[in-house]
């Protein structure tokens, strides 16, 4: 694990000389593994026609969720109007961007509700499989990242 901090230290406030940050580093292959896997969901070498800012839109929306200030910055807003409307929680009007954030919302709140209906309704609106794959690895990545910076938030002695 190197010096710099990555998403995970950045979302709690850890500097490399954090015990945390030490504790951490005992598992270099989870340290490195997440910040990977963020990449891989966020801006993977083929988007399958979700683009980064599309993806990073989706992943901003449900770190929300969180009310993890640190967190939520590593999600910067999309410069466009639609996706910034979906990153902030709003409804969109384009119908497949409405039924994303149906999904993505569920999945935040109430995961164990999820159902093959859930996916389906993703394909009616126009989505691929594929695409509801990728989907899906953005939201579990994120999710997975709220509880791990929560967490170790409770390690250091402060909210995230």
């Amino acid at each position: 694990m190197t010096g710099s901090p990555d998403a995970i230290d950045s979302a709690i406030g850890l500097s490399p000389t954090d015990s945390l940050h030490a504790l951490r580093a005992l598992r270099p292959e989870f340290v490195s593994g997440s910040e990977d896997c963020r990449a891989a969901v966020l801006t993977p070498a083929a988007d399958l026609g979700l683009s980064p800012a599309l993806r990073m839109a989706v992943a901003r929306r449900v770190a929300a969720t969180a009310e993890m200030p640190r967190l939520l910055a590593g999600y910067p807003a999309p410069a466009d109007p639609a996706l910034a409307a979906l990153a902030e929680g709003e409804t969109p009007e384009d119908p497949a961007l409405a039924a994303l954030a149906r999904h993505a919302d569920m999945i935040a709140r109430t995961p164990r509700a999820a159902s093959a209906a859930h996916l389906a309704a993703l394909q009616e609106a126009g989505y691929t499989v594929p695409q509801i794959i990728a989907l899906s690895e953005l939201l579990a990545y994120v999710c997975y990242q709220i509880r791990v910076v929560a967490g170790l938030s409770l390690l250091k002695g402060d909210a995230a």
